[in-house]
């Protein structure tokens, strides 16, 4: 019981600062516990046992500003210190969905979920960004006269790809691989729904449900849950960076909202030592459901964010005043693929050390991409 169950290392880049959490796997140490903070690893030792880890090589801890040592029931021992690390590059944290596509490439489209080839073999000679959902509403400040743009809609012709904060628009003219029900584009083997149809000849295939490849390259599974989460952090990075936008609501194709997001940073590093078999039962920070399995420790960037559910009318009042604040962001997704992120932020919720999980009502998550 005496033995350390491993620790959690959050480091915010932008402030240089960290927090180091170790938990063990009783709630008190049969026999003192000693804790080492070096530069470049960590090493906690209980009687004849020790757990140590190395740290990345672009982590260095500054051990002489240890503070703020305590130890909270049910989290373990909580550290604060300052490390030594140049903060990355901007464009590093930026993620654009323009990137996966380049003009003038074939393009195969594949279901996320089971593989199954949606669009095959499309050359775009235009990949274009579309304009915020709200730009129609601006014209009116720009023009002196009615609106010009007042019955125009953006429809993508056969050899353009339109791309917005959340999906794809694509010239369905020419394909015959698609199952619809209703305005629902639903995936013929697995019937995941990937999109909708937006006209008789364009569809739209939202970022979560599709995974885009050049035709030269080949296909390879990702956990859902891995790849939801890495898609909707990556978004959110995005839109914060190009819009100034740090508060979403999180719609489904029916038009409810079922999830509040406040984004609190996007430069977080985090490091998690998984311990012993024994102690991984104890919490890890994301489990083999959400990140591949990575040995003694793992390393991943993350977003860090509030949230609130609003499921069967939680949170009504506050949705309301979100969805009427042109500070708030909306992001569209499935109706089922909003119910798997609630379900991925619950989890990740309960995951980290109880002290940790809330913040001013919000419940807390960080999201890796």
């Amino acid at each position: 019981p005496g033995m350390a169950g491993g620790f959690l290392l959050e480091i915010r880049r932008g402030t240089q600062s960290a927090l180091l959490v170790i938990r063990y796997e009783a709630d008190l140490p049969s026999s003192p516990l000693d804790v080492s903070v070096a530069a470049d690893c960590l090493e906690v030792r209980s009687g004849g046992s020790c757990e140590a880890a190395a740290l990345p090589v672009e982590v260095r801890l500054a051990p002489s500003s240890c503070r703020g040592l305590r130890r909270l029931p049910g989290d373990g021992l909580h550290l604060r210190m300052r490390l030594r690390r140049p903060p990355p590059p901007s464009a590093d944290l930026v993620f654009t969905l323009r990137e996966s596509l380049k003009p003038r490439k074939n393009y195969v489209f594949y279901c996320q979920s089971c593989g199954d080839i949606i669009v095959k073999d499309r050359k775009f000679l235009r990949v274009l960004p579309l304009p915020s959902e709200n730009w129609s509403a601006l014209v009116d400040e720009w023009c002196c006269h009615p609106n010009p743009f007042a019955r125009s809609t953006l429809h993508p012709q056969h050899d353009d790809c339109f791309l917005g904060d959340t999906f794809f628009l694509l010239n369905s003219a020419n394909e015959s691989h698609k199952s619809k029900e209703n305005t629902r584009v639903i995936c013929k083997r697995c019937k995941t729904m990937l999109g909708e149809t937006v006209s008789s000849d364009t569809v739209k295939y939202y970022v979560t449900e599709v995974i885009i490849r050049p035709s030269e390259g080949s296909f390879s599974p990702t956990p859902r849950s891995q790849f939801v989460q890495s898609v909707v952090a990556q978004c959110l990075v995005e839109l914060s960076s190009a819009k100034s936008t740090f508060r979403f609501t999180v719609k489904g194709d029916n038009g409810k909202i079922y999830i509040l997001i406040w984004l609190l940073n996007s430069d977080t590093l985090l490091v998690e030592s998984l311990g012993s078999s024994s102690s991984h039962s104890v919490f890890t920070l994301f489990g083999d459901i959400f990140m591949p399995s990575s040995g003694p420790l793992g390393t991943w960037n993350a977003v860090k964010v509030l949230y609130q559910p609003c499921i069967k009318s939680r949170n009504k009042d506050l949705a309301d005043a979100w969805e009427n604040d042109i500070g708030v962001h909306p992001l569209k997704f499935p109706s089922e693929t909003c119910l798997e992120l609630l379900l991925i932020l619950g989890l990740s919720t309960i995951s980290l050390p109880p002290s940790l999980r809330y913040m001013n009502s919000f419940q807390v998550r960080n999201s890796c991409y």
